[in-house]
């Protein structure tokens, strides 16, 4: 009898890298809570502004959520209307996870990575910074998060696809 067969490589590295790379932002979540408590003291305890403190907290938000879509897809932990998926039997649920990363979630990947090149170019271009006087000099850095982003689900989004066809979602006896 022979067990199941190996994770292919590929498919552990991509996993890996977007498990790695979620665990290791929410840690932010941490700093963005620690910057708004210290925001909160400076304004209304000393009556001054932090610009950049204030800023980084929406640099800290962007770098937690649009890397973090990846992550919450391999964890299952996105938004699903269940309506009738929970009733499904594991075979119907790779079938469904399949068709909808393959028809829906790696082309909107590959759109919004795409599209977003020419908008994350032009702002390296002129190193766009805060519009703010004393703000973050590095908004082409957050716009960067968008293409990064987009690359991360579409990987995760591959190797869910590559998972459910190796484990039966295209085979006549699958669970």
């Amino acid at each position: 009898m022979t067990g199941p067969a190996p994770e292919p490589a590929a498919l552990r590295w991509m996993e890996g890298l977007v498990e790695g790379i979620g665990r290791g932002i929410a840690w932010l979540v941490f700093g963005m809570a620690a910057a708004t408590g210290i925001v909160v003291a400076l304004r209304y305890g000393f009556d001054m502004s932090a610009i950049s403190l204030q800023e980084s907290i929406g640099y800290m938000h962007a770098l937690v959520i649009l890397p973090g879509l990846a992550y919450a897809l391999r964890h299952d932990a996105h938004v699903r209307v269940d309506v009738a998926y929970s009733r499904m039997t594991p075979r119907a649920r790779r079938w469904v996870n399949l068709i909808g990363h393959a028809a829906l979630l790696t082309p909107t990947c590959l759109t919004v990575f795409l599209v977003s090149l020419g908008y994350v170019g032009t702002s390296w271009s002129i190193l766009e910074g805060s519009p703010e006087v004393g703000g973050i000099p590095a908004v082409f850095l957050l716009k960067t998060l968008i293409p990064v982003a987009a690359a991360l689900l579409l990987l995760q989004a591959l190797a869910l696809s590559a998972r459910a066809w190796r484990d039966g979602a295209a085979s006549p006896r699958g669970h």
